[in-house]
């Protein structure tokens, strides 16, 4: 069988999918099955099967036997992209400031899962520092600043629990790979609300992070700077929160 052969199912129950969806989402009410069937063109059997595997997901309800609306999974998810879009709008414009000040590159990530990933950079090639993770990748939690950031909003159960998933593996001879270790690393980050990165992500690069909130008072992304190691300037500390709260008032969070 050819690799297109194997994949064609596959494509095609995604493609009758989304067909569902886009039906459930062009009615206000709840739909039936049959009509449902009739403006796929699917039939019954296959739009029940279909559907009911979406309804596992969330991402179909079921208020009664027989008819079908959009699930709040679906609300849960488009909140997430939705959080996403409206922090790097309101970020870019202050980044860009910052870095002008600073001549750095200063980013901004978010949580996912155990990891952060880089939304959005601002960087010029003078700042004499390579950039080696671009918008779109990806870094662990525990190696990173702004990853701090975030456990340091975890509760002790969950810190152990996400140091038991991950090991704790290191990049660097400075990595933090002990949860003792980390535990007093984010005692410090809730004491001082700075997070910081001392190489132990990338040799040679150092890096602080401030957090951004949103207007429930959730740490929702994180600004940091990453410089060189010899560059990076402690008095960037107060500019840094600053700009991390005017990103965060914009979200709506009041102090």
């Amino acid at each position: 069988m050819s690799k297109k052969e194997a994949t064609a199912p596959t494509i095609q129950v995604l493609e009758r999918m989304f067909a569902l969806l886009d039906v459930l989402a062009s009615h206000q009410d709840p739909v039936s099955l049959k009509l449902i069937s009739e403006q796929t063109r699917l039939h019954p059997s296959t739009t029940h099967r279909i559907l009911n595997d979406l309804a596992i997901g969330g991402l179909v309800e079921r208020p009664q036997a027989g008819s079908y609306r959009l699930g709040m999974r679906l609300l849960e998810l488009g909140n997430l992209v939705k959080a996403r879009l409206d922090v790097r709008d309101a970020a870019l414009g202050p980044m860009r400031e910052l870095h002008r000040l600073i001549k750095q590159p200063v980013n901004l990530s978010m949580r996912q899962g155990d990891e952060i990933v880089y939304i959005e950079r601002t960087y010029s090639e003078r700042s004499g520092m390579q950039v080696v993770r671009t918008v779109g990748g990806h870094a662990p939690l525990h190696l990173t600043s702004v990853g701090k950031l975030f456990l340091a909003q975890d509760d002790a159960q969950r810190v152990r629990a996400y140091a038991t998933r991950t090991g704790l593996a290191g990049h660097t001879r400075n990595s933090i790979t002990e949860l003792p270790a980390l535990e007093r690393e984010l005692a410090k980050v809730q004491q001082l609300g700075v997070a910081r990165d001392n190489e132990e992500l990338e040799l040679g690069v150092r890096c602080m992070a401030a957090g951004i909130y949103d207007d429930q008072n959730k740490l929702v992304a994180g600004l940091s700077i990453s410089a060189p190691a010899d560059r990076l300037e402690d008095a960037w500390v107060d500019r840094l929160k600053q700009v991390a709260a005017q990103i965060s008032a914009t979200l709506g969070h009041h102090k």
